[in-house]
Parts: C-alpha cells; structure tokens; sequence
C-alpha cells in the first residue's frame, strides 16, 4: 500500500494535491512512502532515512498551496464535496482510497461536521470513522463530536456511511431540546432517527446526570418524540422502585399542540382531584390557547383559558378567564355553602414604533370579589383589597397641539364590594396657546404675550354599585353620564425681581341630558326627587392669583466632615374668588318644603350628577403654604483630590391652611402639616397631621371659637399619621437568561417580585404605620401595624422566603407566610406554609425543572378547605 503523510498548515486545492502525488508514485522507487515536515513520525508509518530525505526534498520544491486542509470533490463517487482539516497530520493512502487525520481534526459534508482527533476516510467505500485518542496521561481526548443541522452528539466511536447515511456509535451522549440521551450502541438512519440499545433519557444536562430513566430500546425522532420500552427510574445511580411500562416524550420544537395531563390528589372536604388538566392549542405563530380546569369527586369544579399572543414590532399580550363552582359539604348539612365566582385578566402592550402617534393599552383585573378566598393563588392575590382595570387608546396629531383618549376603567373593593365603571371616559385636549405672542419678537418680551389659553373636554358615564346588583335588571339607569368642558385663561410673570406672580381665569361648563325636581308630597309628608329627561348647561367661573419665591440661607464650615448645610423656604401666598351660583338669577338652585311645618330647603338640580353643579356660597379664599428643604454638603477627600457629596437631610417639610373672607364664620380651615426625608437611601420617613385652630364641643361641633382665645394654644391636633419604610432588596434592573425565551423573561422582568433570585444573598422590607384620629364623641382611633417580608439564601442551593407583620393594636400577626427552596440542579423542591389564619394550608413539591417532565413530581398539601 502507498502511503503519503503530510504535515503543514493552510489550504489547497484538490487537483493540485492529487497531481502532485501522482508524479511522486511514478518516479519513486520507495513503498510505502511518506512526506514530513517536522514533528514526530506517527506511529504505524514507518520509513529509512533516505526516502525521508528524498521525499523532503521533493515537497521542498511543491507549490506552497500544499497544506493540512483539502477538499475532494469527485463527482463519481461523492454527491458534494469533502472538505477535511487535522492539526497533525493527513496521511493519504491511494491504492486504497483512504484518507486519516490526525489532531483536532475536522470534515464537512453537506450539512454533516465531524471533529475528533482521529478520522479516517474511505473514498471507495464511502465511510468514514472516528474515535478519541490518548493523551500524555492516557485519558482518551478528542472524543467524536457529530453534528448534523441542529443535532449533535459526542460518542466514544463513530462509523457512517456517506450514500446510505446510516451510522453506528458507541456511547453516545446527545440533546434533544430540553432532553439528554445516553446509549451503549446506536444506529442512526438516513432520516436522522436514531436507536439506542441499553440507553437512558434524561433532562439533566451534567455530564453524569443525577437521574435518569433507563431502557433497553430507545427511538429518537428529532422535533418529534422519543419512545421508549420499559424503563426504571435511577437516582444518583441507585434504581427506584418507580418503573414505566412504555415512555413517550414529545420534543418537537416550536408550534405544537397536545394534551395538558392533570395533577391528582385529595381533599379532604372537596375530595379526589384532578386539577389543571385540559389541552393546549398552538393555533398560529401568534396566538395560542390553554383549556384547562379542575375537577373534585363532591361537586366543586374550575374551568380557566388561557391564551398568550405576539405580534413582532406590534403588540403582545395575555388573557385569562376563570370560572369555578365550589360546593363545600352537603346540602343537608348546616356547614353546606355553594360559591360561584369568576375572574378576567388581560395585559396588552402596543410596541411604541407600530404606530406613532397612537397608543393602546389594556390591563384588567376584575371578577368576583370571593374568587381569590375560594380558589388559592398567590399571598399578593389574597391580601389585595382592591382591583383595578384600564383599557386606553390614545391618538396624538404630529405638529398640531391636540389629542384625544378614550378609556375604560373600573375599581372593586372585595372588602366592601363596591364596584365602579366607566364605560367609557373620553378627553379631547387643546395644549396651552400663547395668541398674542409676536411671531418675530424684537426686544424683551411684553406681560401680555405670556397670556396662554387652552381647552380640556371630557364625557364620562360611569355608575357605582355593589357586585351583587351590577347585572341585574335596571343597573343601566343607575349609570350617570355628561360632558364637561375645561378653559384656562392663565399668565406668569416676575414681581420685583424675586417673586413670581401666576393669575388666572377659570370657565367650566357642564352639559347634562338628566336633571332633578323635588317636590312635597302632602300625603306621604315626603319629598319626592323627580327625573328630568331635557338638555341642561352648567356654567360657572373662577378667578385666582399665586405668588411665589425662594428663600435660600447657607451655613458654612471650614473645618471637619460638613462643608455647609443649606436651607430653601418656598412660600406660596394665593386668592382665589367664586361668586354665589345658588342665587336665583343663575336657576342652578331651587327651593323645596322639607317638611310639614313649611321649612324650605335648598336643593341644586345637579345634584348626583357626574361632574356636579356650580358651588353654592360665595368663596373669597386666601390661601398661605410653606415648605423647607435641608441639604447638607460633606467632605470626601481622595488621594488626589477633595469632592463634595450632597446629602439630603429633609426633602420636605411643609404646612398650609387658608382663610375664607366671604365665611360667615369658621372662616380659618385646618392646619395641615407632612414631611418626608431619607436616610442613608434605604430608610424613608413620612409623616403627616391635621391641626383645628377651632374649639370643638362634646357633641362634636365645631363652633367658631378659637383654641387660643379658649384654651390658650395654637390648635387642636386631630389626626395624624406615620411611616417607616426599610429596604435593603438589591434586585437586578433586568434578568437574562439564555434558557426563557423573551415572552418569559419579559414576565419575570414585570413580576420580578414572584420570583426567587439565587443569585440576591438576602432582601429585606420592612414598613412601619401608625395612625392617630382623635374622636371626640367616640374613643380616639389609633392603628399601629408592622410587615415584612424577604428572603435569605442560606446556601447557594437553600433559600428561605417570608411574608408576615403583627397589628400592636389587635395584638395578633396578620397574613404569614414561610417558603423554603431548594435548588436541585434538575430537580427543585419548594415548601409554603400558611401557619394560621383563613388561608391556613402547606404546599410541599419535589419535581424536575424541565417542562418534558412536569409530571414527574412528589406533591402534599392541606389547604383551607381541609382545616374548616
């Protein structure tokens, strides 16, 4: 056999090299023989001295295209070309037609890459081979790694034929998707389906994975399905007593639809279960849809769907709807109670660039005020009081100073279960002009140019009701609806220098299409409201002035720490004038018999409308308000230089009251006094209190008696409030994973607080109030809570969450919540416990991370419903 080895590096191409080594077989008289350039002589491939000298020296004279890479393209023999690389060697025997490569080496074929440190090549046959070889310490390195497309494998040896594309491996290691597959001996076929005999399938991806189902038959069919026979579970190597007659795991990629097999269990007070169960539908490349729901062996069901949609560069979302029947005991029994509850959620987000100018938004939250207590959900979910949806669209004229919106919104407390709509609510707005401003301004500019006049309409129909009676008969003319149109005439100019001066003129009129009458009904003695079915306009004006300026004071240091602490004091001195609108030239108030004795009343025929009706009683209101800021300015000295680090040392601190000159009495309202500051930019204060500079009696009336003339002090405190807020949560500003893909990273990044970072070492919350309301004819009310909730990372792998907080006044812990985690490479473990409290119940699950085995899990609970 004619052997020629050949060690250099670079490219060259293929009739070159096989007419160069044509020529050396016709003129030597040496068999085998073999070319080198430097390097050890590898093993197998033995020659003397002199065919080494003779061959060197006639490569020596060889073009210099003659390198370690070539590419064979024979079209008798092979559909495309061959195109092959070794970090060593390339040894070439001809009359065989075999071609070996030694070191790093590689070989592309159509869409076929092999690497490994050995490959030999059989250009007669059509095949190929390639397995590790050892290295200075005698581990086997550079194992085969097959790629095809998408899919690749590392065996220990490979053989593959190139016109039938079947192959045979040993010890293979291979992804498919989420799922790793191990195997003894497999067979690859033309289709890329491959069998695996003595193998086992897993979706641990460490090199020895910690579980694993093992089988004597494996049938891989890539974006497809893997089958398998019989096969034991093994956990660190050790089997389980958990076995499968047959296993079927899809892994086809992308767009696809199947059955969503349910979890099962017991309650004890609604019975078996099996929950979450139904089929998912991947209906288009934008749109897809879960049915799912639970059902319980005494009564009680939940049917939800699901339903994610994308479009690229236009807008993205989510919508679920939840139904549930919850029968708790049995009719017979006094303990029985049937609930009935629903749920709707909806998020939307336009992408800013689909269509600029236009914007529309959704997020909706609205169901059953019980919903949450009856069906278990997350603590934020239950402890929640109040839900809130809206749903904009917004539309904006590029270059013209208008735009409209149009929304629906709706409000529910599922304490009180009142509930409030607006369907829908519009507003059209005019920005703020400037029509005597001189279009070529020379010189200064005059006071009157600075005169601005704008424009804000509105139409609302909205209605507030309790849940209960929102769908039933008649609940359409409870809603309230009219328009409202808003224009400010308005100016700003300097005073002296230091004071800014801001009067303005305020038009509003109201349109209604529904009025009152009141009328005295002898017969009953009652006075009876009437509806008026006509067009009515509400007008009215105000006129009000502001003048302003800042008081700037500075305390400097030469020496120590504190450069200068700074003082600003901004006080705003207002007047603001209403004229009377309840007098009988306006016809905006009326007057009724309010009794049988003949005593008049007042009443206005807006009353209860949307937006009102002009204020009765003239209003000459001055108005006084002052807040302080602290700032304090520290030394930071470096090795090169001394910065100023500014620390704030009070935000604010601020108080305001006002004096009615047009009051008859009590013409002096409340004190009210608030500040705000943060230390260190972890803690934050708030406090906030409500002075009456008027005596009050023991009836609770407010006479018009000063509490300094009385009582020989400023004011009466009546209420007042404060808060402590202490975080030291350090989360990321975005998570990035390369296993979610961007629907799921978006989720995380929005709800960031539903989740367990591993990588935060600990977060901590925590928020203290108190609140104080002085009753005079009922004890005072005092409120004192304290919560706090975070999580702790014991270890890299143990993470301990909490959520919990105790009322001082109650002398009781409110909503608490324990969660332990344990991260388990491919499995997870996770514990949540309700100690006490109307939501009592645990949660105990041990599962694998990967969505191809959500089934294979160990669960116990005991909810609420087993604790009544």
């Amino acid at each position: 056999m004619n052997r020629v080895q050949v060690r250099a590096s670079g490219n060259f191409s293929t009739s070159v090299c096989w007419l160069t080594v044509c020529l050396f077989l016709l003129f030597s008289t040496f068999s085998p023989v073999r070319a080198q350039q430097g390097g050890t002589e590898p093993a197998g491939n033995k020659a003397n001295g002199d065919s080494i000298a003779r061959l060197d020296s006639s490569l020596s004279s060889l073009p210099d295209t003659l390198k370690l890479s070539d590419s064979l393209a024979l079209a008798d023999d092979f559909k495309s070309k061959v195109q092959y690389h070794a970090e060593d060697s390339i040894v070439y025997a001809i009359d065989s037609g075999m071609v070996y490569l030694y070191g790093r080496a590689w070989m592309n074929y159509e869409d076929i890459r092999l690497e490994a440190d050995y490959i030999d090549i059989s250009f007669y046959t059509k095949t190929l081979s390639a397995h590790g070889l050892p290295d200075s310490l005698g581990r086997l390195a550079g194992k085969p790694v097959f790629i095809q497309g998408k899919d690749e494998f590392t065996a220990e040896h490979i053989r593959y034929n190139f016109n039938s594309k079947k192959g045979k491996i040993t010890e293979i290691n291979t992804r498919d998707g989420d799922s790793f597959i191990h195997g003894a001996t497999v067979k690859k076929q033309p289709d890329n389906t491959t069998f695996i005999k003595n193998g086992y399938y897993t979706t641990c991806d460490d090199p020895h994975p910690h579980y694993y189902l093992k089988a004597a038959k494996i049938k891989v069919i890539p974006n497809n399905k893997v089958v398998t026979s019989a096969a034991d579970m093994y956990i660190m190597d050790v089997p389980t007593p958990i076995a499968i007659p047959f296993g079927f795991f899809p892994n086809r990629k992308g767009r696809s639809s199947g059955i969503l097999f349910p979890q099962y269990g017991e309650s004890q007070q609604l019975g078996f279960f099996l929950k979450n169960g139904g089929y998912y539908l991947g209906l288009n490349d934008h749109f897809d849809l879960a049915l799912t729901g639970d059902i319980y062996s005494k009564g009680s069901w939940r049917a939800n769907a699901f339903s994610n949609y994308a479009w690229k560069y236009r807008f993205s979302g989510n919508v679920s709807v939840n139904y549930s029947n919850t029968r708790v005991s049995r009719p017979e029994f006094p303990d029985y109670s049937l609930e009935e509850a629903f749920f709707i959620r909806w998020n939307h987000t336009q992408d800013a660039k689909s269509k600029p100018g236009i914007s529309f938004t959704a997020n909706v939250n609205a169901g059953s005020s019980t919903f949450y207590q009856y069906n278990l959900s997350t603590a934020n979910n239950f402890l929640t009081n109040t839900f809130t949806s809206s749903v904009a669209w917004a539309k904006s004229w590029s270059g013209k100073p208008i735009n409209l919106s149009v929304s629906l919104a709706h409000s529910q407390n599922t304490q009180t279960k009142d509930i409030s709509l607006s369907l829908p609510s519009a507003t059209f707005n005019l920005a703020r002009r400037t029509p005597f401003k001189r279009k070529l301004a020379i010189g200064s500019q005059k006071w009157y140019e600075k005169i601005g006049v704008g424009l804000t309409s509105s139409f609302l129909n909205s209605i507030n009701t309790k849940d209960s009676l929102l769908f039933r008969e008649g609940s359409l003319e409870q809603f309230r609806y009219g328009m409202q149109h808003s224009i400010p005439l308005n100016t700003s100019f300097t005073v002296a220098k230091y004071f800014t001066l801001s009067p303005g003129i305020t038009y509003t009129e109201r349109w209604y299409l529904r009025t009152i009458r009141k009328n005295w009904n002898p017969e009953s003695k009652q006075v009876v409201t009437d509806t008026v079915d006509a067009f009515k306009a509400a007008r009215d004006f105000a006129f009000s002035a502001n003048m302003n300026t800042r008081i700037y004071g500075m305390l400097q240091f030469r020496k120590g720490r504190i450069a200068a602490i700074r003082h600003v004091m901004t006080p705003t001195l207002g007047f603001s004038w209403r004229p009377d609108f309840s007098e009988g030239g306006y016809g905006y108030y009326k007057q009724v018999q309010a009794d049988s004795t003949g005593l008049k009343q007042q009443y206005s025929v807006f009353e209860g409308t949307i937006f009102g009706g002009p204020g009765a009683g003239k209003s000459s209101l001055m108005n006084f308000s002052l807040d302080n800021n602290f700032e304090m300015k520290v030394r930071q000295k470096t090795d090169t230089a001394e910065t100023m680090k500014k620390v704030k040392l009070l935000e604010s601190l601020s108080l305001g009251t006002s004096y009615n000159f047009a009051a008859d009495s009590l013409r002096l309202s409340p004190i009210s006094l608030s500040g705000r500051a943060t230390i260190l930019d972890k803690v934050s204060l708030n406090l906030a209190g409500t002075f009456d500079p008027y005596v009050v009696t023991s009836e609770g009336v407010r006479i018009n008696t000063t509490e300094l003339d009385q009582n020989g002090k400023l004011a009466r405190f009546t209420s007042g409030n404060f808060s402590v807020n202490f975080n030291i949560t350090k989360r990321k500003k975005e998570y990035k994973s390369e296993k979610g893909n961007e629907d799921e990273l978006t989720e995380v990044n929005k709800n960031a607080d539903n989740y367990l970072d591993f990588n935060v070492p600990f977060s901590l919350t925590v928020g203290y109030n108190f609140f104080y309301l002085n009753n005079v004819v009922s004890p005072d009310q005092v409120t004192q809570t304290l919560n706090f909730n975070g999580d702790i990372l014991l270890t890299p792998s143990w993470k301990v969450s909490y959520n919990s907080g105790y009322d001082f006044e109650q002398k009781d812990l409110s909503y608490t919540s324990l969660g332990i985690h344990r991260d388990l490479h491919c499995w997870e473990m996770s514990l949540n416990w309700v100690p006490f409290g109307f939501q009592q119940n645990f949660f105990f699950q041990i599962n694998v991370k990967s969505s191809m085995l959500q089934d294979l899990k160990l669960t116990r609970k005991n909810d609420r419903f087993d604790n009544r």
